[in-house]
């Protein structure tokens, strides 16, 4: 409990903080009043020149002169005015356009050859359909004993079904210690 009432309380200022000026309207120190500026701080203080290829941005509707406003196009000018033409889908050169009128055209026989669509390979099964007739073999044929076996589902057991921790194996049952293992189990019997 004491630890939330120190969180709830507010966190102390810093000594050396100092509150921001209450108005845009405070007293200039006697000091300030007197001061005599530098020649670098009155450099610093001259607005900066725009750079030498600078222009001021054209009014958006600026006046335009008597010779603008006179001036007849050449034909090139005109040429150059026109939105470009683009070429058509059936012209044969691509880069000219084609002004008159679409002619049909007959395709090849190497486009027509290649037009054929491949036929299917002479062993390919199509997919069976939901529904054919059963043969009458199948119908009468009667399961070995094999395939009834197999045909049964597998018997599954829980994991540790039928398995019991006491019972000692037969490797158990014959293995004999090694002198090794034998002096060592008497060292500890000796301790106890």
């Amino acid at each position: 409990m004491p630890r939330w009432s120190n969180l709830c309380v507010r966190k102390q200022m810093n000594a050396g903080f100092e509150q921001n000026r209450p108005s845009s309207q405070w007293k200039v120190s006697v000091g300030a009043l007197r001061a005599h500026p530098s020649d670098r701080v009155c450099s610093l203080a001259l607005p900066r020149l725009p750079t030498v290829g600078w222009e001021p941005e054209r009014l958006l509707l600026a006046s335009s002169s008597r010779a603008v406003q006179t001036a007849v196009a050449s034909p090139r000018i005109c040429q150059l005015a026109c939105p470009k033409r683009r070429p058509s889908l059936h012209s044969p050169h691509p880069s000219k356009t084609s002004l008159g009128p679409h002619c049909p055209k007959t395709a090849s026989s190497r486009l027509q050859l290649l037009a054929i669509p491949k036929s299917d390979h002479p062993q390919y099964h199509r997919d069976r359909p939901v529904s054919w007739p059963v043969p009458k073999s199948v119908k009468e044929a009667v399961a070995s004993e094999r395939i009834q076996v197999l045909s049964e589902p597998k018997q599954r057991k829980a994991m540790y079904q039928g398995y019991d921790p006491y019972v000692v194996t037969l490797a158990a049952r014959s293995a004999s210690a090694t002198p090794r293992a034998t002096g060592a189990l008497s060292a500890i019997a000796s301790e106890m």
